[in-house]
């Protein structure tokens, strides 16, 4: 397996960009006292627009934040060298993925099996 140094620091690095974009999505989410005029529609145009970009905010906070919750696993795995096993198997998860994916919970047979039952459901 690569070097865990390693692999925890990129899990740091993309931690803090993580953090970074989500300190910058909440201070672009502060309500503007700016509102516009001439709309035939008026306030309800402008509560429509202003709950859907909040909805769409709220969509990406919390992505950002199920991300940082993975990497927080990932970085405790790679302390307690638990790093690169399935959670669900206990087999190791394969490289590839977990190049690509570095914070991966779950080995590619397991998630595929989580997705198709998801699908089922």
């Amino acid at each position: 397996m690569a070097d865990l140094k390693k692999i925890k620091s990129l899990l740091e690095s993309e931690k803090k960009r993580l953090l970074d974009e989500l300190e910058q999505l909440n201070a672009e989410g502060r309500p503007s006292e700016e509102r516009r005029d001439g709309s035939p529609f008026g306030k309800r145009e402008e509560e429509a627009t202003e709950s859907l970009e909040l909805e769409k905010r709220l969509a990406m906070e919390k992505r950002i934040k199920d991300q940082l919750g993975d990497i927080d696993i990932a970085i405790k795995k790679c302390d307690s060298g638990k790093y690169g096993l399935c959670e669900t198997c206990g087999k190791p998860i394969e490289s590839a993925r977990l190049e690509v994916l570095p914070a991966a919970r779950q080995c590619m047979n397991c998630k595929a099996l989580q997705a198709k039952n998801a699908k089922n459901r």
